[in-house]
């Protein structure tokens, strides 16, 4: 095959790994958050409470470095949800900054209800897919991405923000032998986010 040919195909399949994500993300993930939250929650927003419903005990500081964005940034993103009742926040030596947040009763049941609707999605649109077929693309995908961060300026800074799409056991981790974000917060022996010590919940 001739280098014009490879390189048409590997554009190809850049542009076809484009619009999926955007399929993935644009379509299919806004439309079951605008089903169960209307639009009551940014996508930055419920991917903050998805970090809770995984992992425990976070501060401000941690959904920074899980956003990507700066603390001033991620306390405005937290004041939102504070207020609207999204999430519950114990301050500490009254210090925001160091505050533990914790998952409510509201954001509990809404969490829950976008796992179902997740579900229901899923099954309608990957139906007329075989199993071992999705698997095999699960795969590849994995594979696929844990190449492109090897490949990044820093491998070891990179976060892809599994969110509501965790898994514990994750190819994607072992294939790009990063640390998980979500693995090395759940290791820390703190409050789980969802039984606060104190505060509403």
């Amino acid at each position: 095959m001739s280098e014009t040919a490879a390189a048409e195909i590997r554009r190809d399949f850049l542009s076809s790994a484009h619009v999926f994500a955007n399929a993935l993300r644009r379509v299919f993930e806004m439309e079951i958050l605008r089903e169960i939250a209307g639009d009551s929650l940014t996508f930055s927003q419920l991917k903050l409470l998805f970090l809770g419903f995984e992992t425990g005990g976070h501060t401000i500081g941690d959904a920074a470095e899980f956003l990507g964005v700066s603390n001033a940034a991620a306390s405005k993103t937290v004041e939102k949800l504070v207020q609207r009742n999204w999430l519950s926040r114990v301050e500490t030596l009254g210090d925001r900054r160091s505050s533990q947040l914790s998952l409510t009763a509201k954001s509990r049941e809404l969490l829950e209800g976008y796992e179902a609707a997740r579900h229901r999605k899923a099954v309608a649109v990957l139906d007329p897919l075989e199993l071992e077929e999705l698997q095999r693309t699960a795969e590849l995908l994995d594979r696929l991405a844990a190449l492109i961060v090897k490949h990044s300026t820093r491998p070891e800074e990179t976060c892809l923000q599994c969110e509501i799409f965790y898994r514990e056991q994750c190819r994607f981790g072992e294939l790009s032998r990063l640390e998980c974000f979500y693995k090395r917060h759940k290791a820390d022996k703190r409050e789980p986010l969802d039984t606060p010590t104190s505060g509403p919940g």
